[in-house]
């Protein structure tokens, strides 16, 4: 059989090993080479096998285990990557510089294109196979089902591509059955026509949850639904074009802005499959727990097991809440909070301290004060898990999409389309915040239902609702705001560091004790038992007035608006988003290999 090796891409058969999306699936293969492609494709087990290999390729270091889920995704104005800049590592990537020559950028994109390799041989063979065509009822329901899966996996792939390197050569059947495999860019617009058509045809195939009984970590109708409205919103959004290389909105956004409502909407009407979870905390901790969140908000996660880098997640080693190394942790760190973005929550938001962790686990295992621009994104944490010591592999699973996304890109749909939000667009919003506040509607304020104020308050509550879930960045791309946030980041942070606007009460310092630390505790539990010192009669208002003029005895300080300097906010070596360049910089380079591998292939947008 014919081998190819380009972009990392494998034919399928060769490569199909023992791969599984979740601990309990294990599988045990004959020899692929031993077994011809069409009698593979005869075979249900055989081909059940062939797409549990494609799910493998979203996982591991090179997938949403490290690389996709939490360092191309950075940086907005939710987080960054922390310290010092460095074009060839992941902070080149987060300060918006990264050289061509960076290999953070190699593998992940290898990945991908194995990946719809692997898709790409089942959409082929599948259709085709006797058992699909002759056999039982079952046996069809199963292959219809695979290659549903397969559809939309490679879809999922070229999603990834495109919004992290734009134009990308399209593949749409495998390696070997290529006249060239050296194929050249193909403009992302006819890319997403044809994944949404696939996505179209893959939600006639697949079931709902409920109907199969199917696990997070396995596609479903509602998840092929979800990926088909985020792909129209993508599509009727800004992206960096080549020619002209400027940031230029897709055309016929209305068509595109329907499918997303119509998606949506169908997702919405059947609250049995996917709900929104009254605890927000509980939607992370399920994924430290392997099981699914209580009301199935989590619509499709990535499954993290075994391990080691190919199969597993660093999901809380690498990010996550900082536990000191001589902890029974060690871990966490990767990712930084932007300081402003703590301000933007509510007082009473629950999310917050799900999301921003603003404490660090010391060698004692007890809980310090960390200064600002050492914050940490909090929904991965080590100590959620059941593993300790010096791993590095949690099996934490990757979530992504959530029926809030669903929920937000209904009413985001529909602002567009009626020229104003609906009153199912507002109630859509307003689900997602008084979720937020504990269920107290009384707290969420008035939403606006004029059509820009209402996208300005839908912008606020998505950056509020996914932080530190690599959702950020590509939404502000797609709006062509992202020039806009990084700017207005930089002038809130210079108010942040000099205590004027809105952070004029904000205090330099902040002074606490230790308190022992419980992972069993929640989120707000940690930072509620805390004893900090302030003044009045409750602790929670101490973020938010001047430092007490006394300094009291016994406290340990820690600089809170102090950790913040000129440097953090403008600096070659620390400077927030330092380099970005809009109609540049929203795409990242390929890597050089790359380029060297294909003849047809251009760098592009600059650089």
């Amino acid at each position: 059989m014919k081998i190819i090796r380009r972009f990392g891409i494998l034919s399928g058969l060769l490569t199909i090993i023992t791969l599984v999306v979740s601990c309990e699936d294990y599988i045990d293969l004959d020899n692929p080479s031993k077994t011809s492609e069409i009698a593979l494709f005869n075979d249900v087990s055989y081909t059940s096998s062939a797409v549990t290999a494609i799910y493998g390729e979203l996982i591991g270091d090179n997938g949403y285990g490290n690389r996709l889920s939490s360092i191309l995704p950075l940086a907005a104005d939710d987080f960054e990557t922390s310290g010092d800049y460095n074009c060839n590592d992941r902070r080149g990537i987060s300060m918006f510089e990264a050289c061509s020559s960076n290999s953070e950028l190699n593998n992940p994109f290898k990945q991908l294109y194995s990946g719809i390799e692997r898709a790409n041989l089942c959409i082929k063979n599948i259709p085709g196979s006797t058992v699909y065509t002759t056999g039982s009822e079952s046996d069809k329901a199963m292959m219809d089902k695979f290659l549903g899966e397969a559809l939309t996996l490679r879809a999922q792939f070229y999603y990834e591509l495109i919004r992290n390197w734009g134009d990308v050569p399209f593949h749409d059947r495998p390696a070997a059955d290529l006249e060239d495999i050296f194929l050249p860019k193909t403009d992302r617009d006819v890319i997403y026509e044809q994944l949404l058509s696939d996505l179209e045809q893959a939600s006639q195939l697949i079931p709902w949850r409920s109907e199969i009984g199917s696990t997070p970590t396995r596609l479903s109708k509602a998840a092929v639904k979800a990926l088909r409205a985020r792909i129209a919103l993508a599509r009727a959004g800004y992206s960096l074009r080549r020619d002209p290389v400027q940031m230029i909105q897709g055309s016929s956004p209305q068509t595109y802005y329907q499918i997303a409502f119509n998606e949506c909407k169908e997702i919405i009407a059947r609250r049995g499959e996917h709900d929104l979870n009254p605890e927000f905390e509980d939607l992370f901790r399920s994924l430290h727990e392997g099981r699914a969140d209580a009301t199935n908000e989590i619509i499709f996660e990535v499954g993290a097991f075994g391990g080691n880098s190919s199969t597993d997640s660093k999901l809380g080693y690498y990010n996550g809440l900082r536990h000191d190394r001589a902890s029974q942790w060690n871990g966490g760190g990767g990712i930084n909070a932007i300081p402003t973005y703590f301000y933007e929550f509510g007082r009473n938001d629950l999310r917050r301290d799900v999301t921003i962790t603003f404490l660090q686990i010391n060698k004692d295992e007890q809980t310090e004060v960390a200064q600002a621009g050492s914050w940490t994104d909090g929904k991965f944490r080590k100590s959620w898990t059941s593993i300790t010591g010096p791993s590095q592999n949690l099996a934490v699973n990757w979530p992504l999409i959530r029926f809030a996304d669903v929920l937000l890109m209904f009413a985001e749909a529909d602002n567009e389309i009626n020229n104003g939000p609906s009153a199912e667009a507002v109630s859509a919003l307003e689900e997602v915040r008084i979720r937020a506040y504990g269920g107290n509607a009384s707290q969420i304020g008035t939403t606006p239902t004029s059509k820009d104020a209402f996208f300005e308050a839908l912008v606020h509550e998505r950056l509020l609702e996914f932080g530190g879930e690599s959702i950020r960045k590509y939404d502000l791309i797609r709006w062509n705001l992202i020039n806009d946030k990084i700017q207005e980041t930089k002038a809130k942070l210079t108010d942040f560091m000099n205590g004027t606007g809105d952070y004029t009460n904000v205090p330099e310092v902040i002074y606490y004790k230790v308190a022992d630390y419980n992972p069993e505790a929640s989120a707000q539990e940690v930072v509620e038992n805390l004893d900090i010192y302030y003044s009045g009669n409750d602790q929670s208002t101490v973020y938010y007035n001047p430092t007490p003029s006394t300094v009291p005895s016994g406290y340990s300080q820690a600089r809170w608006r102090d950790g913040v300097d000129a440097d953090y906010i403008d600096s070659e070596r620390k400077g927030f988003a330092q380099y970005f360049e809009p109609n540049r910089k929203e795409l990242l380079p390929l890597f050089d290999d790359i380029l060297n591998t294909n003849y047809n292939l251009t760098q592009d947008y600059g650089y």
